[in-house]
């Protein structure tokens, strides 16, 4: 991060307990470079082990990896970032609207058969990822399975995760893939509009779609980072972890 960076990112950070009179001690590193090595390694795919020596040491990362990943303040300080971009952008903290949608992608050999799935329509071998992004492009929540598990089965679960933490949220844009009871579950159960956005019957060849074109760049953006071009963590909580790392 340059100091720049830095100066907005620092404020965002979870207050460490032991500031807090919760017990703990302070960290032996700094939280800058912390941050800066899971970034590394996100971005570039390399293995625990392989963390360079400018860093701090593989395990030492690894452990404050491990606990922003099972307290959930990876979430949270992405949270906090979000609402600071949205902010910049002119739009209010909280979304109104956002769009769902899924990706399949390829599960490396660590991965068990408990959390992986074979998806016949993308002939994939792998896991799922169901996020969900706000009209920015900035993700609300994601949603890790096997690839054989349904959309609408992971959207369930993945809405009832978003829209109970944001309350303002009352549009949800999908594909075709979304419909059916789902809609009616989304506006009884969780009083969440789902509009359904399909292609033309007479339309031919590529088309840029309204509103789903955002969560498909979204998926690209992952595509960019080299520890995301599949899945390559044995727990599903680690590779959700990652994306919100990304």
């Amino acid at each position: 991060m340059t100091d720049a960076e830095w100066t907005q990112v620092r404020i965002a950070l979870p207050t460490p307990g032991w500031l807090e009179g919760r017990g703990g001690q302070p960290e032996a590193y700094c939280h800058r470079a912390m941050l800066d090595a899971v970034r590394y390694l996100v971005d570039n795919g390399i293995k625990w082990r392989a963390m360079p020596a400018d860093f701090p040491p593989w395990d030492r990362v690894y452990a404050f990896f491990r606990r922003w990943r099972d307290l959930g303040l990876v979430k949270q300080f992405h949270d906090r970032l979000r609402v600071k971009v949205r902010t910049w952008a002119g739009r209010d903290a909280e979304p109104s609207a956002g769009v769902i949608d899924s990706q399949s992608v390829k599960a490396d050999a660590v991965v068990g058969a408990d959390s992986r799935g074979f998806d016949g329509g993308k002939l994939i071998n792998g896991r799922k990822r169901h996020v969900v992004v706000d009209t920015l492009g900035l993700l609300l929540g994601v949603v890790v399975t096997a690839a054989d598990v349904g959309d609408r089965a992971a959207a369930e679960v993945l809405l009832a995760q978003v829209t109970d933490a944001h309350h303002l949220l009352e549009l949800i844009w999908a594909d075709g893939g979304y419909t059916g009871g789902l809609i009616t579950f989304c506006l009884t159960a969780l009083a969440l509009v789902l509009a359904i956005i399909k292609r033309s019957d007479d339309q031919k060849g590529f088309a840029v779609l309204p509103k789903r074109w955002i969560v498909e760049r979204f998926f690209a953006h992952l595509m960019r980072t080299r520890r995301l071009v599949r899945d390559f963590e044995r727990r599903t909580s680690t590779a959700e972890a990652m994306i919100y790392w990304r």
